[in-house]
Parts: C-alpha cells; structure tokens; sequence
C-alpha cells in the first residue's frame, strides 16, 4: 500500500501523523510511506530522519496526497485539503465529526472513507487511541488553568498549591475519564483542592482509591455541580460521549454564580464542548472571557507539546495502521471489532450512529460496507 504523510496546517499545530519507527515497520511490511518535507519538523523528526527509516520526500502536500491509498494524520482534514479528498482514500485520523458538520458532508461527498482515532473501541469500552491525546490533555489542562489564574492573564490571581497560612485553590473536574483523572493528578500534585465529578459510581470508588486525599469525588449531577463550581478558581470540563456532541452541564446562566477570573478548561471542545459558551480557540488566541469567566478552549491542546504528543500518539496508532496498510480497510475491520467501530464515513455514507444522530442524517450498518 502506498501511504501518504501530510504535514499538519491547522493554526499552531505540530504534530506528525508518523514517526521514523512507524515508517520502518511500514516499509518492512512491504509498503511504500510518503511524507511531505517538512511534516516532522515541530515534532523534532528531520526529513533525514524519514529517509533513513525507508520514506520518500513529497514536494509538496498536492504530491503527497495524490500518491496515497491510506493518509495518516493527526488532525481532521481542513477546508484547504478538502480538494485532496477522494473517493477510495483511506483517511486514518482524528475526525471528530459530531461537532464539525462541513466537515461531515465534505468528507460524504468526497467519497472517501473516513477512520476516526477517536471511536476505535475496544470490548472493555476503552479508546486506545484517544487515550494517550487524552492523557497529555488532561495534565496539560491543569498546567494551562494554572498559567491563566495568574492576574496577568485575567484570572483571580490564585496560585493552585497555595502557601503555608494561604488556603489552595479550588480545581473542580467534571468527568472522570482520562482527561479527568489525569487533571486530578496533576492538580493534587501542585497541592490544590480537587473536586472529580462523574456519574458512574463504580468509577468514583475507583477513582477514591486511587487518587491522593486532597481528591474529593463526588456523584455529577446538576444540584452537584452547580455546588462545586460556585466557588471555583479551576473547571475542567472533562466529559466525553465517544463520538457523540458533549451535553452542555454549565449553561451561560450558571456563569453568572462563578466567581469573576475563574478559569474555565474546556477539554472536550473537540466535541463540542460540556459548557454552553465555548467555542473553538487556537494556540495564538486561546481564551475568551464571558460573564467575567475565562475560557480556555484551543481544540487542539497536545499540541502545544508536540514532541511528546506525537510519540505517544503514534505508539498507539502504529499497530491499527499496519493493520489497515496489511489488509485493506475492509478486511482488516472484519478482523478487528474495535478498528471497525473507527469506521465513521464510508463511500458518502455515516456508518457511526452518534455521526449521524447529531446532524439528523441517516446512519447506515456498518457490516453493509465490509
């Protein structure tokens, strides 16, 4: 299979969608990586280094994605590569595509066939390969709500840990998934105050057992909620439904009780968000104050910490791409039940049902493209 390595061109991104290692075990399948020059810079991977493992340089990222049967990304395709679309392509990358509709219907009408990182699911319910993004964003949430609770930044002037005779702040984490016991972590690491939300009780024991005693669990629920961030200095918005819109659980109107320069961490932005007033931001403009409430909310936060985000992206996407590169798109997602729940969009037509409920599109069976 030929596969092709775009160089990423949404705002202040810096990931690679390969690293050397992947291209030499894709090279010693037998197939043939392209990867446009360039595309592993902000990463710290040399188009040298690319060479070496057995790639070719594309001039370009026309070249590159002409010359493919299989694109590995990172981010979703934006406006400017929707020309590049095709009918046949694989495209094997974050989607996300409950919260971007021109997205959707692009990607319908190119004909190609769309496999989304973050709906591949394994039988326990785990995203393995959402997982490692969501572990980098959830640590780096804590260390970005703490940066803009400086006064500089417009937040209260709150250092998370506090000092001895100065109380900690108050971190509340709404979700307690990945991004959210990762936050926790990270926020009971610097000594704040940490309050984890989340609806599943088996995960709140589980989460009770393992996290530091400065963590306080408790069951989410809109009374619940509203107590905690009454007087927060840091919410994390932390709740994901796989491949479906995130619910709103704070609305403009509860802004109005959080104390002025609270600093509010959208995680789930990508998915449209668990606040009512968030919108997408980039890493050159990343927040926005409503009703006197900061919001952090760049959808791409891993981002900013390209080096390591990569390496632990790729590490769990590698053995899916070997699969889908071996055995085809088809073949390889009747062989492996968690690759074909990645199955999103397959010759114009929405095969994950959370895609198609969020625009009121008709979803078709999945098994009817295998």
């Amino acid at each position: 299979m030929k596969i092709g390595v775009p160089k990423e061109i949404k705002t202040n991104e810096n990931r690679v969608g390969l690293v050397p290692s992947g291209v030499e075990v894709l090279v010693h399948e037998g197939h043939q990586v392209m990867v446009e020059t360039g595309a592993g810079l902000g990463s710290g991977f040399s188009d040298e280094r690319y060479v070496a493992a057995g790639a070719t340089i594309g001039p370009n990222a026309d070249v590159t994605w002409a010359g493919a049967d299989m694109i590995i990304k990172v981010k979703e395709p934006i406006a400017v590569e929707w020309p590049r679309m095709r009918a046949g392509l694989v495209m094997y990358t974050y989607f996300h595509f409950a919260a971007d509709e021109p997205l959707t219907r692009a990607v319908m009408k190119s004909g190609a066939i769309a496999v989304a990182y973050e709906t591949v699911q394994l039988p326990g319910g785990q995203l393995p390969l959402l997982t490692p993004m969501s572990e980098v964003a959830g640590r780096l949430a804590v260390q970005e709500g703490a940066k803009y609770n400086e006064k500089l930044f417009g937040g209260r002037g709150v250092l998370l840990g506090g000092v001895p005779g100065v109380p900690p702040a108050k971190v509340v984490i709404i979700g307690g998934g990945v991004v959210g016991i990762n936050a926790a972590k990270m926020a009971a690491g610097l000594g704040a105050n940490v309050t984890i939300l989340d609806t599943s009780l088996d995960r709140l024991r589980y989460l009770d057992e393992v996290l530091p005693a400065n963590v306080n669990t408790v069951f989410s629920n809109r009374h619940n909620i509203l107590d905690a961030v009454r007087d927060a200095d840091l919410i994390i918005g932390a709740v994901l439904i796989p491949g479906k819109k995130a619910p709103h659980l704070i609305t403009r109107e509860d802004l109005k009780s959080i104390p002025d320069g609270c600093v509010i961490v959208d995680v789930a932005v990508d998915q449209g968000g668990c606040v009512e007033t968030i919108k997408p931001t980039t890493h050159e403009n990343p927040t926005y104050f409503v009703e006197g409430v900061l919001h952090y909310a760049v959808a791409n936060m891993p981002g900013a910490v390209p080096r390591t985000s990569t390496l632990a992206l790729t590490n769990a996407t590698l053995p899916y791409a070997v699969k889908l590169a071996n055995h085809g798109w088809q073949e390889a997602c009747r062989r492996d039940s968690a690759l074909k729940l990645g199955l999103n969009i397959v010759n114009g037509k929405i095969v994950y049902a959370g895609v198609a409920e969020a625009f009121g599109l008709e979803a078709t069976n999945v098994d009817s493209v295998l």
